[in-house]
């Protein structure tokens, strides 16, 4: 391989990795519009393989996509107004698979009480490609904190 050809082929992984990272980051962008559009459990599950993982620390395990989907069509119950900030997205993609951690900050109402909320806490994924699209495999999310709105996350960090 002559070095005019090597150098085109290095080009090219470059901005394919490019490519795949601002994918990752626009697969992630529409989980949080569909989380802030009333939870759309269809919309959600579409974003998952068939065998994903969905995990939260108080939420629960979701194993499949099917699971996932059942889990988010009882969502809007629990938060009955949300809006999810992702924020500082380390993404590492190897080939066809990739994993990466967001900070998430989730200003909220709980359902049952009608209490403002502050919700913070850290999303560990993991991807794959699909048939040219990135989907979620495993997502689980661990949290910081999780309090109500008055008393702030200093006072009471989680409840």
């Amino acid at each position: 391989m002559t070095s005019e050809a090597s150098g085109l082929a290095q080009l090219e992984q470059r901005v394919q990795a490019l490519e795949d990272v601002n994918a990752i980051r626009n697969l992630k962008a529409r989980y949080a519009a569909y989380c802030d559009d009333n939870y759309n459990p269809d919309g959600l599950a579409a974003l998952f393989t068939e065998d994903a993982i969905w995990e939260s620390q108080g939420l629960g395990r979701y194993e499949g996509r099917e699971a996932i989907r059942e889990f988010f069509r009882g969502a809007s119950e629990l938060f009955t107004f949300a809006i999810h900030y992702s924020l500082n997205g380390q993404i590492e993609v190897a080939g066809d698979t990739a994993k990466a951690q967001w900070y998430l900050f989730m200003p909220c109402t709980l359902g049952a009480e009608n209490r403002a909320m502050w919700r913070a806490g850290i999303d560990r994924e993991e991807y794959v490609r699909v048939e040219g699209e990135w989907r979620f495999k495993r997502k689980t999310s661990a949290p910081l904190f999780h309090t109500p709105y008055e008393e702030g996350w200093a006072k009471t960090p989680f409840i």
